[in-house]
Parts: structure tokens; C-alpha cells; sequence
């Protein structure tokens, strides 16, 4: 029984929670998180090797109690942001989607009563100026199908903990579920303070309460991940939740596995921490 319980384990993929950047991120190549973004491709595609990737981006919010599911095959890139030059509106990043791993998605979330509508959709920036790091095109492309999904438009940390639930046996498909955002996420007080290297202490006091709440023991890890936005230092991280929800969803799927933070840089009034649940296999 052991036996068979661990090739069973050897053969579920992992899931990532990314700290992703704004659109440009992708032109700072000597940012340190840059370069983890790459190694952590790297992981992806040499030893993961997924057959499908779904993500969760920080800037698509379904309904307050719907979720929207992209089943387009052909997915253009949307550029949803404003005020930068020309050129950043001519990036490509070459992907595909795939009807039949969001069918997958949308029968399990409908089997667990969750609302849900089929769109056709481009990938928003939340995903592509990442994946752009973690899988260039040219160097390290990823070449398997991209499904994004929507968070709930609403800040229910427990509903996207349940959303992760419901989808964790994607993982044991050969499906590889990815959350992208921040670990620690204020933009006002990034802008106000542009011209300063100064880091705000609550980047370094949320980012290890959540270090502390995602690698908590699994039957732990969703009461502690419930308690971090009673934290005094919540709100300051997080003026809004759209940047960590998507990590309460990969922290759901992670079932029974524990957390682990990979790598983390406080910067300003931003985290780049990220994060793996589960083992790489070696198989």
C-alpha cells in the first residue's frame, strides 16, 4: 500500500504562487526577481513538465460570486495597463489555450456549486509579463496550453481557499496550477515614495507572517492563512486583496502538502516572494 501511495505522490505536480511584476518588469533583466522568475521556469519545464498550465492572474475578477473561465484556443495578449511607452503595446508572448483542460475546470468547480462562465479572453498582463521571465519564448518556451481563470470579484479569503480545493486533483492530470501575484502589494505607497530606496517595515512583517502561514503543517495552513488579514499590518500590504487571493487558491490545492517559500526580496512596498507546494518530481 505504502508503495503504491508514493509512486501515486511521486507522479502529482507541485503548485507555484509567482511574484509577478507590472509591465515593466519585464525589461528590468537585472532584477533579482527577474532571474528567480527564470530559474523557477527553468523547474517548470525541465523537471515539472506539465501537460497544461491553469492560472490565476491578480487582474481578472469574475463576479462577487461567479468565477469566469477563458475556453478560447487561440488567446491574444490584453494590454491592461496605461502610460507606458509605445513599444510595450507590441510585446507578443505566443500561446494557446485549451477547451478541454477548461471544461476540466469548469465540471469540477460546477460539481462543488460554483457559479461559472465561459468566456473567450486574451491573457492580461497579470500572467504574460511574467510568464515572459519564466518562460521566454525563445529560451525556455513552456509549449503547452495556457487557461486562465478568474478570482471572485469580492475579498472571501475562504472561498478561494475552497476554490483550491475543489481543483487540487488537477494536479494528479498532469495539470500544473499557478497563482500569480504579490506576496506584499501597495502601489500607492510605491508611487508616493518612487524616489526612495526605502522599504516599508510592513513588507518585511506581512511577507514573514505569510511565510509562516503557507508553510504552516497542511492541517494548520487555512486557519493561519484566514487569521494574516486580521493582522494590524494587513491592510498596509494589502489595500486591496486581488494580489494575494491567488494565493489563498494555490494554497487550497496544495492538499496535504507543505508549503514552502523558495525565495523572497521585500523592495519598497512590494514582496517578491515565491512560493512552491509539493514536491518536483524526480521521475
Amino acid at each position: 500500500m505504502s508503495g503504491s501511495s508514493h509512486l501515486e505522490d511521486s507522479s502529482r505536480l507541485p503548485v507555484y504562487f509567482l511574484g509577478i511584476g507590472g509591465p515593466n518588469f519585464m525589461e528590468n533583466t537585472e532584477h533579482p526577481a527577474y532571474a528567480k522568475l527564470v530559474q523557477f521556469g527553468e523547474e517548470i519545464t525541465t523537471k515539472v513538465k506539465p501537460k497544461a498550465v491553469v492560472v490565476f492572474s491578480a487582474h481578472w475578477q469574475g463576479g462577487p460570486n461567479k468565477i469566469l473561465i477563458n475556453v478560447a484556443e487561440k488567446t491574444d495578449l490584453i494590454y491592461d495597463f496605461y502610460g507606458f511607452p509605445p513599444h510595450y503595446y507590441e510585446y507578443d508572448y505566443p500561446n494557446k489555450g485549451s477547451p478541454e483542460v477548461a471544461e476540466k475546470v469548469i465540471e469540477k468547480l460546477a460539481d462543488a456549486g460554483v457559479e461559472v462562465e465561459r468566456v473567450k479572453r486574451g491573457l492580461d498582463h497579470g500572467v504574460w509579463v511574467g510568464f515572459m521571465a519564466a518562460f521566454d519564448p525563445k529560451r525556455n518556451p513552456l509549449n503547452v496550453p495556457i487557461v486562465q481563470v478568474s478570482l471572485f470579484d469580492n475579498e472571501d479569503m475562504d472561498l478561494h481557499y475552497h476554490v483550491g480545493q475543489v481543483l487540487e486533483s488537477l494536479r494528479d492530470e498532469g495539470i500544473l496550477i499557478i497563482g500569480a501575484g504579490m506576496a506584499v502589494h501597495n502601489l500607492r505607497d510605491f508611487r508616493a515614495n518612487r524616489a526612495s530606496n526605502q522599504t516599508m517595515p510592513y513588507a518585511f512583517t506581512f511577507d514573514s507572517a505569510l511565510k509562516e502561514a503557507a508553510t504552516a503543517k497542511p492541517e494548520e495552513r487555512r486557519e493561519k492563512m484566514l487569521a494574516l488579514m486580521k493582522r494590524d499590518d494587513a491592510r498596509k500590504a494589502h489595500p486591496t486583496l486581488d494580489h494575494i487571493l491567488p494565493m489563498y487558491i494555490v494554497a487550497g490545492a496544495a492538499g496535504s502538502d507543505v508549503g514552502e517559500q523558495l525565495w523572497t526580496l521585500p523592495e519598497k512596498s512590494l514582496s517578491w516572494a515565491q512560493y512552491r507546494f509539493g514536491e518536483v518530481r524526480t521521475v
